[in-house]
């Protein structure tokens, strides 16, 4: 039985147990635990990546790599130039912490009960600069804002402004 459940596994790798117990003729908790003790299987997600690259990019990568990988071997100080940057979609929230929501109370006056923050449904883009040290300049893009070649050159404007008072 342990090989007529590996053999429908290996063949269709994303069916559940219960449908593997059907396939086999046997009862989940026997497929169960066929699939976890004795195959020592366990069931995983998909990791996300943001886009997989074609041929073409990753062999383009390659001689970049290679030619930045030379000059940080030569020259000691290059890394600490590299300046490189993201942007994501995040949540808003309510910025004020349990401590900045303090207040006096007297002694039979309740406490004061804080919520807590809840996922707002407003996403707002964070788009973060950073170098070997740390964060040198970050920004969100305003609500209705068009995120365009106009926008980032005003971005990128900012962030020289921010690289040159670090």
């Amino acid at each position: 039985m342990i090989a007529k459940v590996r053999t429908i596994v290996r063949n269709k790798r994303r069916l559940t147990v219960r449908e593997t117990a059907d396939d086999c003729g046997i009862s989940v908790g026997s497929c169960d635990a066929i699939l976890t003790e004795d195959l020592h299987m366990k069931r995983v997600c998909a990791k996300f990546v943001p886009r997989l690259l074609t041929g073409d990019q990753r062999e383009q990568r390659q001689p970049i790599a290679h030619d930045l990988f030379e000059r940080s071997c030569e020259d000691v100080q290059f890394l600490k130039n590299i300046v490189t940057g993201d942007e994501s979609w995040v949540y808003r929230y309510d910025p004020e912490t349990k401590q900045q929501s303090s207040q006096w109370k007297g002694p039979t006056s309740p406490r004061p009960k804080k919520e807590r923050q809840v996922r707002s449904e407003t996403k707002v883009m964070l788009l973060a600069f950073v170098d070997s040290e740390g964060i040198v300049h970050h920004e969100y893009a305003h609500d209705g804002q068009t995120i365009n070649k106009e926008f980032y050159v005003e971005v990128l404007r900012r962030l020289r402004e921010s690289v040159r008072r670090k």
